[in-house]
């Protein structure tokens, strides 16, 4: 029994973003079929159908009908797919750091309210 939990659309956006921004993908490449790339992950088509669905709303590739999902070619002086991937996986990194350190903020303010009872509101605030 496979004990490894399937990936979700995010995670599978995650990944493929990944290997756009190390240059697996570079424009005009195609990104694997989704049906081959379901049944590799072991996940729904549809799962797969969701995170190329993200991926497209992020601008990073373009679906094209019958012919499959490839990764953007940028117009002239427009941001390449790698570099946004790149900015992107960045910019994730960054809330994820931030939604942290706020996370133990707010254990802090639990925890001195603990110690001397909540903040009263001000009068007319």
């Amino acid at each position: 029994m496979d004990s490894q939990p399937k990936l979700n659309a995010r995670e599978i956006a995650a990944r493929v973003r990944d290997e756009i921004a190390a240059g697996t993908f570079g424009p005009g490449d195609r990104l694997p079929g989704a049906r081959a790339y379901a049944k590799k992950l072991g996940v729904a088509l549809m799962t797969v159908q969701n995170a190329y669905a993200q991926l497209q709303e992020e601008g990073l590739v373009e679906g094209r009908t019958g012919s499959g999902t490839y990764v953007r070619d940028p117009a002239p002086g427009e941001q390449a797919p790698r570099e946004a991937a790149q900015r992107l996986t960045q910019l994730q990194a960054e809330v994820a750091r931030v939604s942290t350190e706020l996370a133990g903020l707010v254990e802090r303010v639990k925890q001195l309210e603990a110690v001397v009872g909540p903040a009263k509101e001000e009068p007319g605030a």
